[in-house]
């Protein structure tokens, strides 16, 4: 028996079945929170955009047309909620304050420590980045998109995309190790 894909869970949705929601949401809130949480710095506000999302799409169902595969329709919510919260909150990007409160407790699922400090200093890097430069990152890295799946999202070319990721990488790059460097001074 071949598993529903998202558009068709989605379909039934706009066409009043909600509770397939919750399965479109056991798919996706994970993936979603983690882009929320590299985007953001902040588990708590991640958790709230992730319900919010889930809410515009409950509101939204109607407007669903399935003309490219329901992540893209998701990450498009997703950035629309994102900037949302930070328009009506007149907030700006995380600082490394903000990313330093916001560490998770969990066990490390590697038992060196070094392995943390790296990912630690990754993710500290990743915070420095301008907003476009993450979202680019995040997108392709973290969340698997691919480059023409992230210029339908952006409204962009392929091109583009590429050129972005790839200053992205540079500046991440740089920013990581100026944050190496400071560490081992």
């Amino acid at each position: 028996m071949d598993p529903v894909t998202d558009n068709e869970l989605m379909f039934l949705v706009r066409d009043g079945d909600v509770g397939k929601l919750a399965i479109l949401f056991e798919r996706h809130h994970l993936k979603l929170f983690n882009f929320f949480v590299k985007m953001t710095g902040n588990r708590e506000l991640s958790e709230d955009l992730v319900q919010e999302v889930f809410l515009r799409i409950l509101k939204y169902r109607q407007t669903y047309r399935g003309d490219s595969h329901f992540a893209l329709w998701l990450y498009r919510i997703a950035r629309n909620a994102h900037a949302d919260h930070f328009r009506k909150k007149h907030a700006v990007d995380f600082n490394d304050e903000q990313l330093e409160g916001q560490q998770s407790n969990d066990p490390l699922p590697i038992d060196t420590i070094e392995y943390g400090q790296q990912i630690d200093l990754l993710h500290r890097a990743l915070a420095q980045l301008p907003h476009d430069k993450r979202e680019v990152l995040v997108l392709s890295r973290f969340q698997e998109l691919k480059y023409h799946e992230i210029a339908d999202l952006l409204n962009c070319t392929v091109g583009t995309i590429k050129l972005r990721v790839h200053r992205a990488i540079k500046e991440l790059r740089t920013a990581f190790y100026a944050l190496t460097n400071e560490k081992l001074s």
